[in-house]
């Protein structure tokens, strides 16, 4: 299924990633008062090099990250730090010493500032310089997907082989679309790509709602936080005026784009995610993922069921 706005430059291969991380973080207040939310961790990793990781799984090791102010222990989690190397090479700590160092050589991660949080299709336009007239793709921070379940990898396939842009799509319950942008879809011969169980069907966007009510929405699957896009997104954000909040909207820009004939697909994610911006999920993710830690998980999970025991219990009495 092509179309006269799939482009050969629209299917060339994506090298680079875009991470949005301006936002102030005000759902952790006060912890995220000093520290940027996206290094909130995850056990014992930050929850942005998580991100970085599934990029440079997928292939892509050119790094933007779009910062605010304040941001600045981002720029230092992704260099080197001598003088912590240096006390844990004296001490033998090979193992610190490695996780310490594969942070900065994970990618080669770059920066540039959002000047004031105007939105996230902003935050993808201050990209506009780096990006250049290549495909790309972008990556939420809040978003956190289960390294076993690829879903990065089987967008990039989907945009070479339909060109224009994709994005990841989840079914959500009909009470919770007004907490997404949603879209109105029609099915599409699905290409053949290396999908795992995690990837469901591959759909044909026709129109995009962003944070509607339940009687509004066009369906229940919610736009979640990956996205691969066509350079024409550039353009199209130009012409993409504040929208809900006030703020450029990214879906506002895909929805234009898809108004004038340029392609727009979805790829529905049914695997594990994590919406680390919520506190709740943040707190399901920590637990999940250090039950399933080798070094961690099982004293962490005969401790948790010996809690919930003794919590129930007492729960019991003073009920």
């Amino acid at each position: 299924m092509s179309s006269p706005h799939s482009t050969a430059r629209e299917r060339a291969h994506a090298y680079k990633v875009v991470i949005p991380a301006a936002g102030l973080g005000t759902r952790f207040l006060p912890a995220t008062k000093a520290i940027p939310k996206e290094l909130l961790p995850i056990v014992d990793t930050p929850a942005l090099q998580y991100i970085v990781e599934e990029a440079v799984d997928a292939g892509l090791k050119q790094v933007l990250v779009i910062v605010g102010r304040g941001k600045e222990a981002i720029i230092d989690h992704f260099d080197h730090a001598p003088e912590l190397e240096a006390a844990l090479e004296k001490k033998g700590d090979s193992d610190r010493l490695k996780s310490v160092q594969r942070s900065a050589e994970l990618a080669d991660v770059h920066y540039i500032r959002q000047g004031e949080p105007r939105g996230l299709g902003h935050a993808v336009n201050c990209a506009a310089p780096y990006v250049g007239q290549e495909v790309f793709a972008v990556m939420l921070g809040d978003d956190l997907i289960d390294a076993r379940d690829d879903l990065l990898g089987p967008m990039l396939e989907v945009q070479q082989a339909f060109g224009g842009c994709v994005v990841a799509l989840m079914e959500v319950p009909h009470d919770q679309v007004s907490m997404y942008g949603c879209a109105a879809v029609e099915a599409v011969q699905a290409p053949a790509i290396s999908a795992p169980r995690s990837i469901g069907d591959v759909v044909r966007i026709t129109d995009l709602v962003e944070k509607p009510t339940p009687e509004d929405a066009p369906s229940n699957l919610a736009i979640i936080g990956r996205y691969v896009l066509s350079p024409e997104i550039f353009d199209a954000l130009d012409r993409t005026p504040p929208g809900r909040g006030g703020e450029v909207q990214l879906t506002d820009a895909m929805k234009l784009l898809a108004s004038e004939g340029h392609p727009i697909h979805g790829v529905v994610f049914t695997g594990r995610r994590y919406d680390t911006g919520d506190r709740g999920d943040y707190l399901r993710a920590v637990v999940r993922l250090a039950a399933e830690r080798e070094d961690l998980g099982p004293s962490f999970v005969e401790w948790l069921g010996e809690f919930l025991h003794e919590f129930q219990t007492e729960r019991s009495v003073s009920s």
